[in-house]
């Protein structure tokens, strides 16, 4: 028995045959009037696609170019792309060293530090043949898109392996081998996708590249960031060159952020490291994007020793390195800066500067508190002269402040004297101020001498859209 036609609700028989089904389909796309629209599924991807290149975008902050940076003896470098986790770009850098040359490292304080973490602090320590003091380095090998972090066993395994690869390319131990990576947190790094590279790599380094280098090492960045500097030691001209990737998870005690700076000038160890720790205090450790520290921060300070020849030294202390110094502090704080001009959705680049606090540290602690603030920052990305919120962020740091003498200027512009409104203070020039991409905030506390400087950015809702599709 045949089955019965039924209606389907636009009064079309249903039920017939395949000839009569293709005729009740031409039939309700003739009254719909046309095809049916696209599926949600398909507009949803297109938005997210748009989302995703609109986030890519340079950041208005950003330095017109990449600085010119000149060869510098005993660096030789190369990338590629092994696809780690990024498509169509190179995602790996090797950084060959030459012999004898000498390492210094600041690593995160965070108690979830990765395997490749780990295993430079062992290297920068590590007593050699050709060192009594730890930290010679014969290779660097970077990686992007992964962090190996949180990866049990197997993070600690797949960096012994690229570290065993490297070291047999240059005729050197493991511990002149240096491992560092940068991505998504909790994905064991493919080994063999880098070990695979190294070979090729290490034939082909050369001395030029520094921008293929910083832009191989970048994540969510939006330039390659790199600074270069001269000084003299002895009336003998050194240069440094320094890269590094970083644009959101930046605060102090390092950041998730990776910094690798070079020297051909020729320096020990325990001086290196001495040199390194005080230029970090005043750069990657004086700038906060969103207040998170990293599993992966890392700065690496290389010294060649194949530039000019200038007399030995002994002591971080010695006049001689004066100039040397000086010039150190000014690049690393260059990049530093560089960092939170790429903070993610930045559209405006903070300086907050402290005075008046109980010591240095006091003084620190208060101008991350308004620099960390999400009301300060979300302020700033509105444009919106709220100085109350900044009032209120030096009352919670837990330092010492005098209500009754605190004095806060934007830019040059007096806007809080003696513990209340300035009484010339003018709100139309204060909105004017906020609108530039550079602002700047003193704050004087009253109570000291202490002084600090911290840079920072706005918060906008580009961080939240970045953030939010990292892993997509």
């Amino acid at each position: 028995m045949a089955k019965k036609s039924s209606s389907s609700s636009n009064g079309l028989p249903t039920g017939a045959g395949l000839g009569e089904t293709l005729r009740n389909a031409f039939l309700r796309r003739a009254q719909t009037g046309g095809d049916p629209p696209k599926p949600v599924k398909k507009a949803k991807k297109k938005k997210k696609a748009t989302a995703r290149k609109k986030n890519a975008s340079r950041s208005p902050l950003a330095p017109k170019s990449f600085p010119k940076m000149p060869a510098l003896p005993g660096v030789e470098m190369a990338t590629a792309a092994a696809g780690i986790k990024y498509q169509g770009r190179d995602d790996l850098l090797v950084m060959k060293l030459a012999a004898g040359t000498t390492a210094a490292g600041v690593f995160t304080t965070s108690r979830t530090a990765a395997a490749p973490v780990d295993w430079c602090r062992a290297n920068v320590t590590a007593k050699g043949e050709s060192s009594s003091t730890g930290g010679t380095a014969r290779l660097l090998v970077v990686n992007s898109g992964n962090a190996n972090a949180f990866t049990g066993k197997a993070g600690m395994d797949a960096v012994k392996k690229c570290a065993a690869a490297g070291a047999k390319l240059v005729n050197a131990p493991q511990r002149e081998v240096y491992i560092a990576s940068t991505g998504v947190i909790g994905e064991a790094l493919p080994a063999y996708k880098v070990v695979r590279k190294l070979p090729a790599l290490v034939r082909g380094a050369g001395e030029g590249g520094w921008k293929a280098a910083a832009s191989a090492i970048m994540t969510t960045d939006t330039f390659p960031k790199g600074a270069t500097r001269t000084a003299e030691i002895d009336g003998h001209t050194v240069t440094l060159n320094g890269i590094a990737k970083g644009s959101g998870m930046i605060a102090p005690d390092m950041a998730t952020m990776l910094a690798f700076v070079f020297t051909d000038a020729a320096i020990p160890q325990d001086v290196l490291q001495t040199l390194l720790i005080l230029s970090v205090r005043d750069s990657f450790n004086a700038v906060t994007v969103d207040s998170d520290t990293s599993t992966n921060d890392t700065v690496l300070l290389y010294a060649t020793g194949k530039g000019a020849k200038h007399d030995p030294i002994t002591r971080a202390g010695d006049r001689r390195l004066k100039d040397f110094r000086e010039k150190l502090q000014d690049l690393m704080t260059d990049l530093a800066c560089q960092l939170v001009r790429d903070g993610e959705g930045a559209t405006k680049f903070v300086t907050i500067k402290v005075s008046g606090a109980a010591s240095a540290k006091a003084a620190r602690t208060i101008a991350f508190a308004v620099a960390n603030s999400p009301l300060v920052k979300t302020a700033v990305a509105g444009e919106d002269p709220n100085w109350g919120r900044i009032v209120m962020a030096v009352g919670k740091s837990g330092e010492d402040a005098d209500r009754d003498k605190l004095a806060i200027q934007i830019g040059d512009l007096p806007v809080a004297e003696a513990g209340e409104v300035h009484p010339k203070y003018d709100e139309a020039a204060a909105a004017a101020l906020m609108k530039k991409p550079e602002i700047g905030f003193h704050i004087d506390v009253g109570v000291g001498s202490g002084a600090a400087t911290v840079w920072t950015c706005d918060l906008t809702h580009g961080y939240i859209s970045i953030n939010a599709d990292y892993r997509s």
